[in-house]
């Protein structure tokens, strides 16, 4: 081997657990990105996760809004249905009394119940 050659070591299974333990110590020390030599393009890593953080808060925004929006459909869904039972009512009484004066007219003696029916068990 001449004097300026290298000689390259080949890692073993071994090593992955000594290369983790320094991953983490050098995260948790800040150096992580400076023994990475990406410190040039830092200011691009900001960036990317104030991104990745916007578009997350944005879409719980958004599921959020659509959640309530889904909620408010059912509560109108609800009132409409109420509305149209009332309009039927309203309408059948404009018919029962209607019926009625024709019956009053042709002499019978039919009228609407005064008390509801009573339920035979």
């Amino acid at each position: 081997m001449a004097l300026g050659e290298k000689k390259e070591r080949r890692w073993k299974l071994a090593d992955v657990g000594q290369w983790m333990r320094n991953a983490f110590l050098a995260a948790i020390k800040g150096e992580f990105l400076l023994r990475l030599r990406v410190n040039k393009y830092f200011i691009h890593i900001i960036y990317t996760f104030f991104l990745f953080w916007v578009s997350i808060w944005l879409s719980l925004k958004i599921e959020k809004t659509l959640t309530r929006v889904e909620d408010r459909r059912q509560v109108l869904q609800d009132v409409e249905i109420y509305h149209a039972q009332k309009t039927v009512e309203l309408a059948g009484m404009g018919r029962m009394s209607k019926i009625e004066e024709m019956l009053r007219e042709n002499g019978s003696t039919l009228a609407l119940p005064q008390k509801p029916a009573d339920k035979i068990k």
